[in-house]
């Protein structure tokens, strides 16, 4: 739960950071119940949000979100894509503009995807947005998720994959993540450890709180 709860605010202040550096599109990608377009006042008035996400859960979003407001928010652009059989190309469909400085954020997502998408997603971005847009998202590290003794939370989750239907099979493993994003073509690549959220985030009355060691946040830009 602490990483949960630092990646949270992490990425929250990345993107603020990012909306005072002047980003006019966020791209939330398995974009699930995160709540930032709702949450932020300069989304609502400034940079286009996109949420992408498989049908069926964003139909539930999409109903949550009509018994909160009301109505759908105007400044959220909704795009349904099944990942089967459709690719982040369908973006451009609905007004996606890549000569925009974007920021991507995908959230508990990388893990849960293959290396085949994981370079396709990173492929798209690169080449599918300004100088100087830039990508977040949080990763587990390889030895964590094929080591004989496993993490609690990472053991349970596997073995409740063939009910969820989210398998574990994504990782990078610690201290590579920089040569893994530079083979890819991103450039400013810093990379937050759990150590890094402790002592940024649980401090105070929170001091006693821990981050999971085997998670780690990162962010890079698009060259420029």
């Amino acid at each position: 739960m602490g990483f949960l709860v630092a990646r949270c605010r992490y990425i929250d202040d990345y993107l603020q950071a990012c909306l005072k550096a002047g980003i006019q599109q966020l791209v939330i990608l398995g974009a699930g119940l995160d709540s930032r377009a709702y949450r932020f006042d300069d989304l609502k008035e400034g940079a286009k949000v996109f949420e992408v996400d498989p049908p069926a859960t964003q139909q539930a979003k999409r109903d949550k979100l009509k018994r909160l407001f009301g109505e759908l928010p105007s400044h959220v652009t909704f795009i349904p894509i099944d990942f089967d059989e459709e690719t982040l190309q369908k973006l451009f469909e609905f007004g996606y503009n890549n000569q925009l400085k974007t920021l991507f954020i995908l959230e508990g997502v990388v893990h849960y995807l293959q290396a085949s998408a994981v370079d396709q997603t990173l492929e798209f971005v690169r080449k599918n947005s300004s100088p100087g847009s830039s990508i977040v998202f949080d990763y587990v590290y390889t030895s964590a998720l094929f080591s004989s003794r496993k993490r609690g939370e990472i053991a349970r989750m596997q073995r409740t994959a063939r009910y969820t239907g989210e398998r574990l099979v994504f990782g990078i493993e610690e201290g590579k993540v920089k040569d893994f994003l530079q083979e890819r073509g991103y450039f400013h690549i810093i990379n937050i450890t759990s150590q890094d959220l402790e002592r940024a985030y649980f401090t105070g009355a929170n001091q006693g709180r821990r981050v999971a060691p085997n998670y780690a946040i990162v962010h890079a830009a698009v060259e420029g």
